[in-house]
């Protein structure tokens, strides 16, 4: 894991008035069993209360339905149903019932309610559901409510055939810099289980160097990126991430990647701290959010 520094240089860090905070299955569940782990998760929405608590607007984008739905049915009912379509469909069902549950359970023992949204490709690309989705999400943010958002798996089989997560098209990190984007959030935050941007994957090169900061976000980082994953979990890697750079930096927010080993990462993100890699805004105008997702995968 990269050395940490203390030092405070992103001080305009703490001026971001809504945040949204993505976080992957790998990040959520114990390796071993793929079990919940819930000190992370407590740490995790104690970390979003207390951002919450200084009069910011926070939004939780969360993978972990299909992986916890699978971890209810069982490993053998999910050995003998792999590749079924439907047998993955009724997992996010009851996984996402599970998750919502707990998270439901935790804000509220730190006197905060959360509400849950559910989006698929539509939700986005058609312009009725887009203007229903922003006036949700204002809505609740004006209550002070933290919205809690994922991919609906079970009515959007795309997402699931690209991926065994919960996604939009093909991952959760996408999902995050859109709601970013659609919001008018200032600051996005991919939590996952690497510290950031290297030059290769630092899993497979020893060599490989750490970038802290992106200001100009080239076809030479793509790349770069590899679109391999390091965990059986999830299915974002940092080519998914670097799309969801590009959609929050053209949006107007700034992006930082960093490890979600130890959830307190997130105040020490907000204090601006050096941890982590930033790619810094450069909102464009001409940019197109929907014309760009729809040709990612081509």
């Amino acid at each position: 894991m990269e050395k940490e520094n203390d030092t405070v240089v992103r001080p305009n860090i703490k001026d971001k008035k809504r945040i949204v905070v993505k976080v992957g299955s790998s990040s959520l569940v114990h390796k071993e069993t793929g079990g919940l782990d819930y000190t992370k998760l407590d740490v995790l929405v104690r970390e979003l209360c207390n951002i919450s608590n200084q009069g910011k607007d926070v939004i939780l984008v969360t993978s972990g339905a299909i992986a916890v739905g699978k971890r209810v049915i069982g490993q053998a009912a999910v050995n003998s149903q792999r590749g079924n379509m439907g047998f993955k469909q009724a997992c996010a069902a009851i996984g996402q019932a599970r998750l919502m549950m707990t998270y439901q359970k935790l804000f509220s023992e730190y006197n905060h309610i959360a509400a849950q949204i559910l989006m698929t490709k539509n939700t986005v690309t058609d312009d009725v559901n887009r203007a229903n989705a922003y006036n949700t999400f204002t809505e609740l943010l004006n209550m002070g409510i933290i919205p809690i958002v994922n991919e609906n798996d079970t009515v959007s089989t795309y997402e699931i055939q690209v991926g065994e997560d919960d996604v939009l098209i093909g991952d959760n990190d996408t999902l995050s810099a859109i709601v970013a984007s659609l919001t008018g959030a200032d600051l996005l935050v991919l939590l996952s289980d690497i510290d950031g941007l290297y030059t290769d994957d630092p899993r497979q090169n020893k060599n490989a160097e750490f970038i802290s900061k992106v200001d100009n976000l080239s076809e030479e980082f793509f790349a770069m990126a590899k679109s391999s994953t390091g965990s059986s979990v999830g299915t974002g890697g940092m080519n998914t991430k670097l799309n969801a750079a590009k959609i929050a930096t053209s949006s107007g927010a700034d992006m930082i990647i960093a490890n979600a080993a130890d959830m307190r990462i997130l105040h020490r993100i907000m204090d601006g701290r050096d941890v982590g890699t930033i790619f810094t805004a450069h909102e464009d105008k001409c940019f197109d959010m929907i014309d760009f997702i729809n040709h990612m995968n081509d």
